[in-house]
């Protein structure tokens, strides 16, 4: 319990600095690819809608996820806690607290990264939406 103890906190900030990491260089990406995106070039429905959507499964899955990612921090910052309660004689709400507190700082972080993310996912799934009404308007 001692290793745990000392590394899941900054292994799961890690995980989320990761992740927030990896949609961020896809929302980058996606936001410059739609930008300069030539209707003109695509032949075919499918072909379109494949670089259209290219990486945003990534996007869904890190925001459906770091949630949980951050709710494994608390819990496993839970469980120290409670160990470190048994282990000790007399129990100290001050100590408690403070381990508690910062147990849910990697639920919160796990927030942060998954509400952008959603937002930013749902928002370029409207824009592939719109890029297909116009191909279909002026392509086919």
């Amino acid at each position: 319990m001692e290793i745990l103890k000392d590394y899941v906190e900054y292994a799961v900030l890690g995980v989320l600095l990761i992740m927030s990491f990896v949609a961020l260089s896809i929302m980058f990406e996606r936001y410059f690819f739609y930008k300069k995106v030539d209707l003109k070039q695509y032949k075919t429905k499918n072909e379109i809608e494949i670089e259209l959507t290219n990486n945003l499964a990534a996007l869904s899955i890190i925001g459906s996820n770091a949630p949980y990612v951050g709710l494994l921090g608390t819990v496993a910052g839970i469980m120290i806690v409670f160990y470190d309660m048994g282990m000790q004689s007399s129990i100290d709400p001050n100590i408690i607290v403070i381990g508690l507190s910062m147990a849910l700082k990697v639920t919160a972080v796990g927030l942060l990264v998954a509400i952008p993310t959603t937002m930013v996912y749902n928002m370029y799934l409207r824009k592939v939406d719109t890029i297909m009404g116009k191909w279909e308007d002026e392509v086919a």
